[in-house]
């Protein structure tokens, strides 16, 4: 334990006196004591060996099954398209030029197309913006520019346009901005889909682009905005997309046993860009998302397991609720399984399961934190059907 000439600690590593905000760790032979200042620096040789040295394909897999259940093939190919990304970054500018690793997620809501790009970003600790392809117009007239996303991400940065330039950009509802002429027209989107499609291009291929950025009060200042190290996910539901494919699939196959396979698989088993095409997409756009990613309905099993298994599974987050309450929260597997068939039922998916549970622990997160006799809470199948929790008292457990 190093002191200064009045008593106090001296950080271990710069040797210069402590303040607050500084930490001191327990160590078997003396306290180690680390300043803020090598704490932050600490974080920037981290960041810049991360940056050196990217993880392998396998490694970012193997840390998004901690927080996303199913979805195995999409897990792949996103862990895939990241790390052939950072090697298209790391190249020099006199070298051959790689396309950008692009991902255009498909999947109904509630299959975890979000979620999953919010935990690659916080695995790979860059910054995030979730944008709304239905907020954006052709020019910015009536709603967004597509420049509003670039500047989304560079709020998502702190301001910091060098942590910006390398981040994610996630595009959600992009079969909103759907031309017209596809099975989306009767959507009621206007006719400038397509052209906000081709104002999408300038952010997706990596060029440069102004982005207003406003400052305080009336302020405002533009940057020039480099989103050739940016990589863009595009995600939405595409409903109807699976029709295009079959009617596509049925119309060259022979016989039954091949359509029916197609069909069985949800339609979307044989997607090719052709598809997209038909669906409204322009085939400037697509070609430049080359990584098309489909996600699978979530069924029962899965459901259970969303509910239960990833690190911030929801059953955890309110047992630890009711545990600062002094209450213990048991959930029956039965009422699992009639919680996720209740979200099946609805269509919402996992993005249901918070509504269900919510609704289910109403009554007693509003009526047990006022009482002292009670120790176990118990969520049983009759409890999700309407029926009032069991409770476990403290002298019948004691």
């Amino acid at each position: 334990m190093l002191r200064d000439t009045h008593g106090g600690l001296r950080c271990s590593f710069c040797l210069l006196s402590t303040r607050a905000g500084d930490v001191a760790v327990d160590h078997p032979d003396q306290v180690i004591t680390i300043c803020a200042d090598c704490v932050a620096g600490c974080n920037v040789l981290l960041a810049e060996d991360r940056d050196r040295t990217p993880l392998r394909p396998s490694r970012i897999k193997r840390r998004l099954d901690r927080d996303v259940i199913g979805q195995e093939r999409v897990k792949r190919q996103l862990a895939v398209a990241v790390y052939n990304h950072h090697k298209r970054t790391s190249l020099s500018s006199s070298e051959l030029e790689l396309p950008k690793s692009n991902v255009l997620l498909i999947g109904p809501t509630g299959t975890g197309k979000t979620h999953l790009v919010r935990s690659l970003a916080r695995l790979l600790a860059v910054p995030l913006h979730v944008g709304d392809a239905t907020a954006l117009t052709e020019a910015g007239y009536v709603g967004e520019d597509v420049e509003s996303l670039l500047a989304g991400l560079l709020r998502a940065a702190d301001g910091d346009l060098t942590r910006a330039q390398r981040g994610i950009l996630y595009i959600d509802e992009l079969d909103k901005v759907a031309s017209r002429r596809g099975p989306a027209a009767h959507d009621g989107r206007d006719v400038g889909g397509e052209g906000v499609q081709q104002a999408l291009l300038r952010l997706i291929e990596g060029t440069t682009v102004e982005v207003r950025v406003s400052g305080r009060g009336t302020s405002a200042r533009t940057v020039q905005f480099d989103t050739s190290g940016v990589l863009v996910l595009c995600g939405g539901a595409f409903v109807g997309l699976d029709r295009v494919v079959r009617r596509r699939t049925q119309a060259r196959s022979v016989g039954f046993g091949r359509a029916r396979a197609n069909e069985a698989a949800g339609g979307l088993a044989d997607l090719r860009p052709e598809d997209l095409h038909a669906y409204g997409l322009i085939p400037e756009f697509t070609g430049r998302v080359p990584v098309i990613a489909t996600l699978d309905p979530l069924d029962e099993d899965a459901l259970v397991r969303i509910l239960t298994e990833p690190r911030a599974a929801l059953v955890k987050q309110y047992r630890r609720l009711f545990a600062m309450d002094g209450l213990r929260l048991q959930v029956t597997e039965p009422a699992l399984r009639a919680i996720a068939q209740r979200c099946i039922a609805a269509g919402t998916g996992a993005r249901g399961l918070r509504a269900e549970l919510e609704r289910v622990l109403l009554a007693p997160m509003y009526e047990l934190p006022s009482r002292e006799d009670v120790l176990d809470v118990w969520i049983t199948e009759d409890t999700v059907a309407g029926a009032p929790v069991s409770l476990g008292l403290r002298s019948e457990t004691g």
